[in-house]
């Protein structure tokens, strides 16, 4: 399932909970990098964090699919 969200995220997909302004999702500038990264973001707090990770929070965290209040629904 984590393989899913992974390559989601490297669609442009949003991942989060707007109720708790937890978002994750992969920039536009880190599409084709050897090692991606992706953006956490809580609240106002934002961190890189490896693909690997962002898929496996996504879980954790049981983050759905969203609009993003900035981006919408997809990162590029």
């Amino acid at each position: 399932m984590s393989k899913v969200t992974q390559e989601k995220l490297l669609a442009g997909f949003i991942f989060g909970d707007n109720e708790n302004e937890e978002y994750i999702y992969l920039p536009g500038g880190e599409v084709g990098s050897e090692h991606p990264l992706c953006v956490l973001e809580r609240g106002e707090a934002r961190q890189d964090v490896p693909l690997e990770e962002a898929a496996r929070l996504v879980h954790r965290l049981a983050l759905r699919e969203c609009s993003h209040p900035l981006w919408g629904k997809r990162s590029y």
